[in-house]
């Protein structure tokens, strides 16, 4: 039997505030009290793994073990079949403008760029499936984990479309739908994605 979260407070291995009101919509209903890494003053580890399973692990065992309290961090990203799973736990840091290419900071419209550029290169026919990851892991201060997977399959298009979503959402268009992310009303988005499959595991196994 997995071993239980329980009632009282978790710490989510984040420092931004929009995602700790996330996690907290959904796990306020099962009596867990969610609190921030950043709001405990806790650091932000390294992300040196290569696996979104890696990357999530280390954020919640770094979490767990400063704080003393069992601790969830999350990993997600967009994985691209004919890019051999590029950008996947690089995700975020194709987004990530170089010094010749303005201020500092997160350029998604680039990001999408590289990826249907890298995509063009290899021709007009190039397969365009791709998918998100979401992997959740849990960390108590005694080393034992949990992790739980979630995706979402779908396609490429392009030229971005919507301006509902974030990051890639523009241009993926989940499998059964003929809209982007990005165009999905929010409701419906967060009941498909790879994050609310990875929620509805860790739920079932935590709290049913």
């Amino acid at each position: 039997m997995t071993r239980r979260i329980g009632t009282g407070s978790l710490v989510i291995a984040t420092h931004n505030a929009g995602k700790l009101k996330e996690i907290s919509a959904l796990l306020g209903p099962h009596g867990v009290n969610c609190l921030s890494a950043g709001s405990l003053g806790l650091p932000e580890p390294a992300e040196t793994g290569t696996t979104f399973v890696e990357n999530a692990l280390i954020k919640a065992r770094a979490s767990a073990q400063a704080s003393g309290i069992v601790s969830l961090a999350d990993d997600s990203g967009l994985s691209v079949a004919a890019l051999d799973g590029r950008p996947g736990v690089y995700t975020a840091d194709w987004a990530e403008r170089q010094w010749f290419e303005g201020k500092p900071g997160r350029d998604w419209y680039m990001a999408m760029g590289k990826v249907e550029g890298l995509l063009c290169e290899q021709g007009p026919d190039t397969p365009r499936d791709a998918w998100f990851s979401c992997v959740l892991a849990l960390a108590w201060p005694d080393g034992e984990v949990a992790v739980y997977e979630g995706r979402v399959d779908g396609a490429l298009t392009w030229p971005p479309r919507g301006n509902l979503g974030f990051g890639y959402d523009p241009v993926f268009v989940p499998q059964g739908r003929d809209v982007t992310f990005a165009e999905l009303d929010p409701e419906e988005k967060h009941r498909i994605s790879h994050r609310a499959d990875a929620f509805a595991k860790l739920v079932a196994d935590q709290f049913s």
